[in-house]
């Protein structure tokens, strides 16, 4: 995977050691968005597309599942992950019913927790390897699973930027 169609990202590699920043950044610009109109962040704009509070927890979550799958590549040669289960979590955690705020400040938690770990690996760790499951699996290096989650988050930003704002009527 070298780019996303829907989004217009690129995956350049070199660009893995400026993730952790990039990370917090775009957890701050998501905590705008569900501070912005707080009432209208559960609001879905159709049935399939998730509301800006639904987007907002999965980015939380693929951070925290980033995070602990970087963190198992340092312990571990070559290890395997599972899907984390996105479609399932947004039913299984009640996305739509968190509160916004504990949300937001969660991403901001998460985010910056995942940033002292990246600021932790050394030249070599950079380079180490996992079975990754997306979106197909094969062989990726922790450069990639990062820049992937920088990926995530622009993508899902994206995906809430350009719902319908307040006054659009979209229930």
């Amino acid at each position: 995977m070298d780019s996303c169609a829907q989004c217009g990202f690129e995956y350049d590699l070199g660009d893995a050691g400026s993730a952790g920043p990039a990370l917090v950044a775009g957890a701050a610009r998501f905590t705008s968005v569900l501070e912005e109109h707080p009432s209208d962040v559960r609001r879905r704009p159709r049935a399939d597309v998730w509301s800006p509070l639904e987007y907002a927890c999965h980015v939380r979550d693929v951070l925290l599942v980033q995070r602990e799958r970087v963190l198992a590549a340092r312990r571990r040669d070559r290890p395997t992950f599972e899907p984390m289960g996105r479609d399932e979590r947004v039913e299984h955690d009640g996305y739509a019913l968190q509160d916004p705020q504990s949300v937001a400040r969660q991403m901001a938690d998460a985010a910056a927790m995942f940033a002292n770990v990246l600021a932790r690996l050394g030249d070599a760790d950079w380079d180490r390897t996992v079975v990754y499951g997306y979106p197909a699996r094969t062989e990726r290096s922790l450069r990639w699973v990062v820049v992937h989650t920088v990926h995530e988050m622009r993508h899902h930003l994206g995906d809430v930027s350009r719902q319908p704002g307040p006054d659009a009527g979209v229930a």
